[in-house]
C-alpha cells in the first residue's frame, strides 16, 4: 500500500497565532493506493462544491475558521494530481461527518462510505440542536453507499470495538474514539513498518499527546466547545497519548488539523 498525506482544506482563524499558537490549521487526509481495492480516502476535507459555493459552510463557520477555499486543496484535485480520477476512489473512511471532514463526499458519488453507525445516525437522522451546526445535509444528498459499523468488535492495542473495513482487503480499521462527536472514530492503517492511526478530531494539537500535555488556550476552548461528551474525549486523548509514547515504534498517531504533524509526512517534490 502506498500512503499519501494531503491537506484538503486550510483554515486561517482570526488572530490565529495568539489563539492557537500557529498561523493556520489543515485538514489532514489520506489517499491510500491499495493493491486490490483501488483508492481509499481517509476523510475528504472541504469539497469542491463547498469551494464553489461557500454558503454551504455557513456564515458562522466562515467567520470563525476563515477557510482559504483553495480549489487545488479539494480531495478530488489531490486525487487527480496523483494521476487518478474520481471513479478510482472506491472507498472513503470518515473519522466523523463534520463539514470539514465530509465535504468531499459528493465528489466521489460511487464510493462506499465507511463510518460509525452512531455518527451516520446523528448526522442524517437525529442531530440535536447542539449538533445541527456541524453537519451539512448537502454532503450526503447524493445518497452515499453507507457502510456502517456498531460499537462492537475486536481489540487493537488496548482499544475496543475495533472493526476492519467491510469489503476491503487492505488492513484498515475503525477505532472508536467517541467524544468529539457521538460516532467519532480513528482510522488505523497498516503500512510497511507498522501502523498509522489517524485520530481525526480526538485532539487538535500535538502537545495533547505529550507528558505533561500542553495545548494552546484557544484550541483547548475550541475542543471543549465542540465536544459532545467532554469526559469521553479527555479519556480517549489520554489513551492516545499513552499509545503514542509506549508504542511509538509500532503506531504513529496524528490528528486532522495540526500542520506540524502533516509536515512530517511531506513527500519530496
Amino acid at each position: 500500500m502506498r500512503v499519501h498525506h494531503v491537506n484538503c482544506g486550510t483554515f486561517c482563524p482570526p488572530a490565529a497565532r495568539l489563539a492557537i499558537g500557529q498561523p493556520h490549521l489543515v485538514c489532514h487526509c489520506l489517499i491510500l493506493e491499495t493493491d486490490r481495492d483501488g483508492l481509499v480516502l481517509v476523510d475528504t476535507g472541504i469539497g469542491a462544491l463547498d469551494v464553489a459555493n461557500p454558503d454551504r459552510l455557513g456564515r458562522a463557520t466562515r467567520a470563525l475558521l476563515g477557510p482559504s477555499l483553495d480549489p487545488a486543496e479539494a480531495a478530488i484535485e489531490r486525487v487527480r494530481a496523483l494521476g487518478f480520477d474520481r471513479d478510482d476512489v472506491r472507498h472513503i473512511v470518515v473519522t466523523h461527518l463534520d463539514l470539514d471532514h465530509a465535504g468531499g463526499l459528493p465528489d466521489f458519488p460511487r464510493a462506499h462510505v465507511h463510518a460509525h453507525a452512531a455518527e451516520v445516525y446523528a448526522a442524517t437522522r437525529g442531530p440535536t440542536a447542539a449538533e445541527r451546526y456541524r453537519y451539512v445535509p448537502a454532503h450526503w444528498a447524493h445518497q452515499p453507499r453507507w457502510e456502517t459499523y456498531p460499537d462492537a468488535g475486536d481489540t487493537w492495542f488496548g482499544f475496543d470495538a475495533v472493526r476492519r473495513l467491510r469489503g476491503v482487503d487492505a488492513d484498515i480499521a475503525l477505532v472508536p474514539l467517541i467524544g468529539h462527536t457521538r460516532g467519532h472514530t480513528g482510522v488505523a492503517v497498516r503500512e510497511d513498518g507498522g501502523w498509522l492511526l489517524h485520530a481525526g478530531d480526538a485532539y487538535f494539537h500535538r502537545g495533547a499527546l505529550a507528558d505533561p500535555p500542553h495545548v494552546p488556550t484557544g484550541l483547548r476552548v475550541f475542543e471543549a466547545m465542540n465536544a459532545i461528551d467532554a469526559a469521553m474525549r479527555a479519556y480517549n486523548v489520554a489513551r492516545l497519548g499513552e499509545l503514542a509514547r509506549v508504542r511509538a515504534a509500532e503506531v504513529d498517531v496524528f490528528c486532522s488539523h495540526d500542520p506540524v504533524e502533516l509536515e512530517r509526512y511531506a513527500e519530496p517534490e
